[in-house]
C-alpha cells in the first residue's frame, strides 16, 4: 500500500473506493453533463431538506420547484455550534472537521462526511498529476504555518511525513530564514513548491537579490503551486523567472474543495466534478459567463453538512468559452494579504494573523468578525464584532500568541464594534497594514 494512500485510509477516508465514483465522473460525457449536474444538485437537496434541520429551517416552508428558489447560505449562517449543522447519523466523531482560517474575517467550524472529503482528495491527486505530481512519490516544500504549540506541532509534522512534504513556517521571512530556505533545496531533492502566495513571492524576490534560479541548484523541480491568497501578474512572472518553473494558480476553501486549477494550457479550470459553482449579481440572480458577479457554491457530494449555494465571499467571471463539464474562471478578484513588517525587521504575512486568533475562533460562534490593523511597527488593532465582548483573558491569550508566532513586545488594542467597514466589494480583509 503507498503511504499517503495508506494515512488516507487509516484516517477512515475511502480513497481507493471514491477513486472509482470520481472516474466514472471525469467519464460523464459533454452532452449528458448538464443533466448529470442537475441530478447531482437534486440529490443534495433534497438530501438536507430530509435529513439536516438546520438546513431546512434555512430554507423555510418553500417547495423546492426551482434552483434559484434556494436561499444563499453565507458564513454567518454557519457562525452556530457545529451539532446544531449536521445531518442525521453523523456526529462530530464520524465526520472531518475542521476550521477556517478566516482570511475573510468570518470564522466558523465545518464538517464534511468522509466519502466527500475522499472525493475532495481524488480532485486534488487528479489535478496535481496534471503536473507529474504523484502524492505518494513526489516530494513537496510546503510554505504554509504550522501551530506552535507542542502537541498541534507534531501533529502537523507527522502529517508531513506521511504526505511527503518538508515544511517551511511562513511566521519569519525574514532574509536570514529565507537563507536557510535556500541552503535546504540545494540539499533537498524537491519535486514541487506548494505554499500561501506571499511566502513564496518573497522567497522568489530573495533569490532575485542573490541572481539565482532556483531550478539551477534543485534540478528535480517540476512546478510551483500556490494558493490562498490573490496571484498577481507581476509576481507570477518573477516566480517563473527565479524559479525556472511554471507558476500554478490554485484557488479552494477548505469547506469546499479545490474550486479552480490552472492547467498546463495556462487556463484556470474550474472543478465541475464535486462542485456546482455559480456566479451572481448582487440581488443573487445568475449572470451571463463573463459578467463579474458574487462567486456562490455548491457542494455536491457532503452529506454531513450542507454547503447549498454558499456565498464564498469572493468575486469572479466565467470565461464565455465555458461549458457544463469544462467551465474556465475567467478572473478571480480579491484573496489578497499584505505583510506586516515588524520592528526587529521580521516579517510575516497576514495569514500568521490566523494563528494568532485562533484562541478565539471557537465553535460557540462568538467571534463573529474580525480584522487586524497594523497602525505602527509595534502596534496592532484587531477589530472585532462579537456577541459578548472578549474578556481579559482572551485578550491575554491573543497576547501570547502574538508574543509567539511574531515577536514579543507588540501591542494590541483591541476594539469591539457593531459592524466592520468592509471593501467597496462587500469583503472584509482580514489583515491591513496602515503603514507605509
Amino acid at each position: 500500500m503507498k503511504l499517503f494512500d495508506l494515512s488516507l485510509i487509516l484516517n477512515g477516508f475511502p480513497i481507493d473506493r471514491t477513486q472509482k465514483v470520481y472516474e466514472e465522473i471525469l467519464n460523464v460525457s459533454e452532452e449528458n453533463y448538464f443533466e448529470f449536474t442537475e441530478n447531482r444538485k437534486r440529490e443534495i437537496v433534497v438530501y438536507h431538506l430530509k435529513n439536516n434541520p438546520f438546513y431546512k429551517k434555512l430554507v423555510g416552508n418553500k417547495t423546492f420547484e426551482n434552483w434559484n428558489d434556494l436561499p444563499i447560505l453565507n458564513k454567518k449562517n454557519l457562525q452556530c455550534p457545529i451539532q446544531e449543522r449536521l445531518s442525521a447519523n453523523y456526529n462530530i466523531k464520524n465526520v472531518y472537521l475542521n476550521k477556517t482560517s478566516g482570511s475573510s474575517g468570518d470564522p466558523f467550524v465545518f464538517a464534511k462526511d468522509k466519502w466527500a472529503h475522499s472525493l475532495t482528495w481524488n480532485s486534488n491527486i487528479s489535478k496535481f498529476g496534471w503536473f507529474s505530481i504523484d502524492f505518494n512519490k513526489s516530494y513537496q516544500a510546503r510554505f504554509y504555518g504550522i501551530p506552535l504549540n507542542r502537541l498541534g506541532y507534531y501533529k502537523e509534522r507527522l502529517k508531513d511525513l506521511f504526505a511527503k512534504r518538508y515544511r517551511f513556517p511562513i511566521f519569519n521571512l525574514n532574509d536570514a530564514f529565507l537563507e536557510t530556505v535556500f541552503q535546504k533545496f540545494k540539499t533537498t531533492k524537491f519535486d514541487y513548491i506548494n505554499g500561501y502566495t506571499s511566502s513564496i513571492v518573497l522567497f522568489a524576490k530573495y533569490l532575485q537579490q542573490k541572481n539565482i534560479v532556483l531550478k539551477t541548484i534543485c534540478p528535480t523541480l517540476k512546478v510551483c503551486v500556490v494558493t490562498s491568497e490573490m496571484l498577481f501578474d507581476e509576481d507570477k512572472l518573477l516566480m517563473e523567472k527565479q524559479f525556472g518553473l511554471p507558476i500554478v494558480n490554485e484557488y479552494g476553501a477548505s469547506e469546499l474543495d479545490l474550486i479552480a486549477f490552472q492547467n498546463p494550457k495556462g487556463e484556470w479550470t474550474l472543478n465541475t466534478e464535486t462542485l456546482f459553482i455559480e456566479i451572481l449579481d448582487e440581488n443573487n440572480k445568475p449572470v451571463p459567463n463573463g459578467v463579474e458577479g458574487k462567486i456562490v457554491i455548491t457542494s455536491l457530494y457532503n452529506k454531513a453538512h450542507p454547503f447549498i449555494r454558499y456565498e464564498i465571499g469572493d468575486l469572479g467571471i466565467i470565461d464565455e468559452r465555458s461549458t457544463p463539464k469544462h467551465a474556465i474562471l475567467k478572473k478571480l478578484i480579491g484573496r489578497t494579504n499584505d505583510v506586516a513588517i515588524l520592528p526587529s525587521g521580521k516579517k510575516a504575512p497576514g495569514l500568521t494573523f490566523y494563528y494568532v486568533t485562533k484562541s478565539v475562533i471557537k465553535d460557540n460562534g462568538n467571534v463573529q468578525e474580525f480584522i487586524i490593523k497594523q497602525h505602527k511597527l509595534d502596534t496592532f488593532e484587531f477589530e472585532y464584532v462579537s456577541k459578548s465582548a472578549l474578556t481579559d483573558y482572551e485578550k491575554e491569550e491573543i497576547t501570547k500568541a502574538g508574543d509567539k508566532y511574531l515577536e514579543a513586545g507588540l501591542k494590541y488594542i483591541f476594539t469591539r464594534k457593531e459592524i466592520l467597514i468592509r471593501t467597496n466589494r462587500g469583503k472584509l480583509k482580514q489583515f491591513q497594514s496602515l503603514i507605509s
